[in-house]
Parts: structure tokens; C-alpha cells; sequence
């Protein structure tokens, strides 16, 4: 039975037998047997990466969990695959370079450098493969795994770079350890943005200042939108446009903007808008008034009680109320401004058990602005810009019911003639 060596230098014996020089048998002998080993990784790597993604693909057919869908996706049994054929490599070599042993310590070299950019590139596979999945259980969907996977991978290179290191040298990690902190004003200032990325992520998680799926607006970066990705550096938002809006992670920390999760959370969405009315229009009700008001079912039984209590106030003080200005009186804008909490009241739409009222603001130029601060029950934009509309359509059309009047700034239309030549 034919030896290993025999093997090995079977194409070099029958160089030699043809009167073939000993070193061009060597290397022709050796470079016929790399070509075998080429073909041979080649055509195992095709095989080996084919069983793989049948044995996982068998598997998640079997099963309703999507791990190991995620697993095919990102080409971690491929990955795996090209790590077995490399350790293949690892054990050939020594017999394809049996005569070259120089040659075959920098090849046995930039194997190791190439094997641990494999084990890092499957670790990220196999992290992205833990993020895909996580993103799809409902407890996790809107927290920064994203940040969190290029953490990891931050330690997974840093370890590679000092295997690589000691590959290269021959010498201990902590050599290597010892010029990176000789070298550390460099780092900081070249790695200056991934560390204070990584910090502010770590803030950022940790007082739950943002999540995946919240709608913030930061007007420093004219950001209005849905966060879409937490990364150790950027923060994604997409706006209300479809525009993306990028954000250094770090600065949510250090600069201010506004979280709308409270809103989403809560019971409602904020109704906050006022209606300018003209103060000359302002006035007293007189009883002819408040019998054409009654009429309002929202607000008669208002009028009947504050009606009785007026005049039951007015004959016990003897008021001379020949003027409406004397003793008590209702008022329309008064009066409005109950028809608009009634409304508010009756209106489905509204949440009754949150915060409600209509109010009176100060005077300006433009008017006195009577506002309305309640509460919708939806908080889809959509929906609530039609509930808004629909409550001002209805205030508007009613203002002039209680003699009121709208502010509108006056405007003059100046006619143009043209003098024909």
C-alpha cells in the first residue's frame, strides 16, 4: 500500500522519469496538487452548502417557528459550509506544500486570517438571524436590537483584528493591547461618533426614550415621522412626506425633541383650536333672545335653569333692569361657549373622560379667541383630521345663531383699468 509521501510525489516521480529537473518537478508536482485541491474544495463547498440549505429547509418546513427561515436568508448555512471546507483546507495543505515548508507557513497564515473573517461574518449572520427574529415577536418589535447586534459585532471584529494581529506578529494580544493604548487619542478621535453613538443608545434604551415605531419631531433636522431603525449611530425617521430623516443617535441626548408615544398611549388624541370672534358682536340676551335660544334642545335646559337663577338674583337686588347692563345677565358668547362643551359632549367621537371645556382667551387684535381643548378617541391622523373638521364645520355654521360674528381680516379689491391705446 502506497505511502502518504508516495502519494504526495507521485506526479514528481514521473517528472524525474521523464529527465525532468528536481526543482521544476517540485514545483509543477506541487502546483498539479493545489489544482486538485482547488477542484476538490470547489466542488465539496457546492455539495456541503446544498445539504445545508436542504437540512434547514426540511426543518422549517416541519416546524411553524421562523428562525431557521431567517437562517437561510442570511446565508448562515452557507457560511457554515465555506467554515468546514475551509478547515478541509487547513488539514490538505500541509501535504499539498510537503516540499515548499517556507511557502507553506504564510499560506498556513493567510488561511487563519481568512478562517477568522469567516467565524465573524457567520457570528453576524447568525446575530441578524436573532434580530429578524426577535422583530417578529410582538414584545420586542419596537426595541433597538439593531443596536445591539452592531455592539456585539464590534467586539467579534475587534476580537478577529487581534487574532489577526498575533497571526501576522507572533506576538501576545496584549502587545497589541498595549500600542492601542498608545494610540488612543487616534481612536478616540477616528472612532469619535461610534462611541458616543454607543453611549447614547445605551441612555437610549435604558430610559426608553425611543422606541422602533414612535412618531417624534425634532425641528433641528426637520425630522416629523415614525422612527423606522435604531442603529449604535443613526436614528432613521421617516416622515410624514416618506422622506428619511437621519439622526446621530447621539444627538436625542444631547439636543431636545418631541416623543408622541404618550398620545399614541393614551386615550386620545388632543383637540386644541380656537375660533376668533368679533367683540362688537359681544351683547347681552335679552328675554326675546333667550326664548329664540331655548329652541336649541343642546342648551335648553341650560337656559331654563340659568334663566331662573338670573331673575330670581335680579328681584332679590332690586335691579333696575330697564338696562341689561344692570344685575345679572347672560351674554351669547356665554352661551356659545355652553352649546360648545354640550356638543362636545354629545359628540361620539370625543372621549368624555379625558379633559373637555371650551374657554375664553385673551382679547387681540383679531378678536377674542374662544378655544377648544378636548380629546378625540382615535389617534390615526387620518381620522382625526376629519373629526376636527367636522366639529369647526358645525361650530362655524352655529356662530351666527347666537348673533355672533367670525373674524376675518378685511381685504379691498382694486380694479385694474387698462386704458386702451
Amino acid at each position: 500500500m502506497p505511502t502518504q509521501e508516495q502519494i504526495i510525489h507521485y506526479f514528481y516521480r514521473l517528472f524525474r522519469d521523464s529527465g525532468m529537473e528536481i526543482m521544476n518537478a517540485k514545483y509543477l508536482n506541487a502546483f498539479i496538487a493545489v489544482c486538485i485541491l482547488l477542484v476538490i474544495v470547489f466542488i465539496l463547498d457546492r455539495i456541503f452548502v446544498q445539504i445545508f440549505i436542504k437540512i434547514i429547509t426540511k426543518i422549517s418546513d416541519k416546524t411553524k417557528n421562523q428562525f431557521d427561515n431567517f437562517l437561510v436568508k442570511n446565508n448562515a448555512a452557507g457560511l457554515t459550509a465555506h467554515l468546514l471546507i475551509l478547515l478541509f483546507v487547513v488539514k490538505a495543505l500541509p501535504f499539498v506544500l510537503w516540499d515548499f515548508p517556507k511557502t507553506y507557513i504564510y499560506i498556513e497564515k493567510a488561511t487563519d486570517i481568512f478562517a477568522a473573517f469567516v467565524i465573524v461574518l457567520l457570528v453576524q449572520s447568525v446575530l441578524r438571524t436573532f434580530s429578524d427574529y426577535l422583530k417578529t415577536m410582538p414584545n420586542f418589535r419596537d426595541k433597538p436590537i439593531h443596536s445591539y447586534v452592531q455592539v456585539f459585532m464590534i467586539f467579534a471584529w475587534l476580537a478577529a483584528v487581534v487574532y489577526i494581529f498575533t497571526v501576522l506578529t507572533n506576538k501576545s494580544p496584549w502587545t497589541f493591547f498595549s500600542a492601542l493604548g498608545a494610540l488612543s487619542a487616534v481612536i478616540l478621535l477616528v472612532f469619535r461618533d461610534t462611541i458616543l453613538g454607543f453611549v447614547a443608545s445605551i441612555q437610549v434604551t435604558v430610559n426608553d426614550m425611543v422606541r422602533i415605531g414612535d412618531w417624534i419631531t425634532m425641528d433641528k433636522y426637520n425630522a416629523d415621522g415614525d422612527v423606522i431603525e435604531i442603529s449604535l449611530a443613526t436614528v432613521k425617521v421617516q416622515n410624514f412626506d416618506n422622506t428619511i430623516t437621519t439622526i446621530p443617535t447621539y444627538y436625542l441626548i444631547s439636543d431636545s425633541f418631541r416623543n408622541w408615544r404618550g398620545m399614541t398611549n393614551a386615550g386620545g388624541r388632543r383637540i386644541k383650536r380656537s375660533i376668533l370672534l368679533k367683540v362688537s358682536s359681544i351683547h347681552y340676551l335679552s328675554e326675546e333672545d333667550i326664548t329664540e335660544l331655548k329652541n336649541i334642545d343642546l342648551i335648553k335646559g341650560y337656559l331654563d335653569t340659568m334663566d331662573s337663577e338670573v331673575n330670581n338674583y335680579n328681584k332679590e337686588h332690586h335691579s333696575n333692569k330697564t338696562l341689561l347692563l344692570n344685575g345679572k345677565n347672560m351674554t351669547n358668547l356665554g352661551v356659545f361657549r355652553i352649546y360648545i362643551e354640550e356638543y362636545l359632549k354629545q359628540n361620539p367621537h370625543i372621549n368624555n373622560d379625558m379633559l373637555m371645556m371650551s374657554r375664553q382667551l385673551e382679547a387681540t387684535p383679531q378678536g377674542v379667541p374662544l378655544e377648544i381643548y378636548a380629546f378625540s378617541k382615535t389617534k390615526q391622523w387620518l381620522e382625526y383630521e376629519k373629526v376636527v373638521s367636522d366639529i369647526f364645520d358645525h361650530l362655524f355654521a352655529a356662530v351666527p345663531y347666537f348673533n355672533l360674528e367670525l373674524f376675518e381680516a378685511p381685504s379691498n379689491v382694486l380694479a385694474i383699468k387698462r386704458e386702451k391705446r
